[in-house]
């Protein structure tokens, strides 16, 4: 069983694909016998992936900074709700606690995270799989922009593929899964 660390959106989105993507990654993390590391809100993407990887049988950690537990309402039916002094401390928990990143439709804060955690990969911290899940073409941009950044030279390519993508929730985590260390 892996423990897989998602970034991603404390708010909904417009478009409803995104919100059917967020429950069935945690319906197939459940399946599957993988554990959810996330940043511990009840509302919007991250409520509904804890809810549904819960209800499919996932261990769910949370991990959230006092200041956040408010404004983002922290979920109060996880498995564990790690509470920590600041975003760096989360981030750092995170990712101790993940054999793996996967990225879910998110803002400038999911962005952050992602962008920090596949740094962190490329500069020799850690080997751990990263990957995207681009629901409904949202990443597709993005995807575009970095393939763009190998062409001209910013962005190594062995660094670009070490970013896996999938446009459905399966996808996505039989690549993970692929590329996650025998434990």
């Amino acid at each position: 069983m892996a423990q897989i660390c998602v970034y991603l959106g404390s708010r909904e989105g417009e478009n409803p694909a995104f919100l059917a993507a967020a429950r069935r990654f945690g319906e197939s993390l459940g399946e599957r016998g993988h554990g959810l590391v996330y940043g511990g809100a009840g509302v919007g993407l991250m409520g509904a992936l804890a809810d549904s990887a819960m209800a499919s049988g996932a261990e769910v950690v949370g991990v959230m900074p006092h200041h956040l537990v408010d404004r983002e309402l922290a979920h109060t039916g996880l498995t564990r709700l790690i509470r920590v002094a600041d975003m760096h401390e989360r981030k750092a928990r995170m990712a101790e606690h993940a054999d793996a990143f996967v990225m879910l439709p998110g803002g400038i804060g999911t962005l952050e995270e992602f962008f920090e955690t596949w740094t962190w990969r490329y500069l020799g911290l850690h080997a751990k799989p990263i990957g995207v899940l681009d629901s409904a073409g949202f990443y597709r941009p993005l995807l575009d922009f970095l393939d763009t950044t190998v062409a001209e030279g910013f962005l190594n390519a062995d660094t670009r593929r070490s970013l896996v993508s999938g446009t459905t929730p399966e996808a996505l985590l039989d690549l993970i899964e692929a590329r996650l260390s025998p434990p």
